[in-house]
């Protein structure tokens, strides 16, 4: 995984409001998102929103360290609504080093 070409594209998607942070911000979100990731340490509620969320898509992966990826202290889950931008994102994170 590139953790430096994640970090810079999830900052992209956030300054052009493409990212949306948060379980309870996900839970309300009624429009179409492509791809959700979550922190591998997150807590039980949050692997419970995880399991819901799989009904809207099946585009999720889980990373390690996820709010130092999003430099948002605490951040355990964020969905993206760009689908390219979701696409590389995701390749980048199944790629191994």
């Amino acid at each position: 995984m590139q953790r430096d070409k994640i970090k810079g594209l999830l900052n992209i998607c956030r300054k052009a409001n493409y990212l949306i942070i948060g379980g309870e911000n996900l839970e309300q979100y009624n429009k179409k998102f492509y791809l959700v990731l979550y922190d591998l340490s997150s807590a039980k509620n949050t692997l419970k929103l995880i399991e819901k969320l799989k009904n809207k898509t099946n585009q999720i992966v889980g990373v390690e360290n996820l709010q130092d990826l999003i430099s948002i202290k605490n951040c355990k889950v964020c969905a993206i609504k760009n689908k390219k931008l979701s696409e590389i994102i995701k390749n980048l994170c199944e790629e191994k080093e």
